[in-house]
């Protein structure tokens, strides 16, 4: 990563600060929620909801590192009661960790909701393994973009990481349509739905986060929004789809413990 700009004022610093801190609240609250629930849904679904749980602890370790790391690169001190002055200390800022972070808990994030929709299986598989690929590469081509200072490099690199990020929403938006309609009751369909959309909404912001620095704004700016954005998504994407999906595990177990799923077919001689 490029060292971090000199200059940043308190207020920028601050709001970097806070995000990172609020995202670890929101991740490390929602894995203890989602562990809780796991008794309260069927065996169906304790797969999804154990693997919702896995994602936002992974994101609670790395936001806890990149906190860590935030704080140990600046020191912010007042002198004779006068405004917060904010100076780097020279240590590096490492915020490698969200793409290890993604590389992680993207895939995870489909395979959660393919696994929640109880598709059939052979289909169940083959959804988990091609969403799961391409969005891990979608976050390898996306990395050495956000490395670079050099714009039309990053430009390169963000063309790229669209073509697997294309069809990814491609599948949630149109490809899952059909079975979210198949889902077992209208509120099981409804929350399906939303959690599709919701994916769909929060991925969308990461391109435009990531495009901060390639527009012409630079410096602690810059920096700041960058930040503040990743962390607003990621809480969306991982916290707030989460609930999503527990809610959906919920809803399909209370109609299949009161019977109102019809009974398979039989053909009896």
């Amino acid at each position: 990563m490029a060292p971090l700009p000199d200059g940043f004022s308190y207020a920028e610093w601050n709001a970097t600060y806070n995000a990172l801190s609020f995202g670890i609240a929101a991740m490390g609250s929602a894995t203890i929620f989602f562990w809780l629930q796991l008794p309260n849904v069927t065996k169906n679904y304790r797969t999804a909801l154990t693997i919702t749980g896995i994602v936002t602890l992974i994101a609670t370790y790395h936001y806890i590192r990149i906190f860590n790391s935030w704080s140990e690169a600046f020191t912010v001190a007042s002198k004779d009661g006068g405004d917060y002055t904010v100076k780097l200390t020279g240590a590096p800022f490492n915020d490698g960790y969200r793409y290890v972070d993604w590389l992680l808990t993207v895939p995870l994030l489909l395979i959660e909701l393919i696994l929640v929709m109880k598709l059939p299986q052979q289909e169940t598989v083959s959804l988990s393994w091609k969403l799961g690929l391409a969005s891990a590469l979608m976050v390898a081509l996306g990395y050495p973009g956000e490395i670079q200072e050099d714009l039309s490099v990053r430009w390169f690199w963000w063309c790229l990481s669209m073509i697997p990020f294309c069809y990814v929403v491609f599948t949630l938006a149109v490809g899952l349509a059909e079975a979210t309609s198949k889902q077992p009751s209208p509120a099981a369909a409804s929350l399906a739905s939303a959690a599709r959309y919701l994916t769909v909404l929060s991925w969308c912001t990461y391109p435009f986060v990531y495009m901060v620095k390639s527009v012409g704004l630079a410096g602690p700016a810059a920096t700041m929004y960058e930040q503040v954005g990743y962390s607003l998504a990621d809480v969306l994407a991982k916290a707030v789809f989460g609930v999503l999906i527990w809610a959906i595990a919920a809803e399909k177990s209370a109609v299949e413990e009161s019977g109102k799923l019809l009974p398979t077919a039989h053909t009896y001689g």
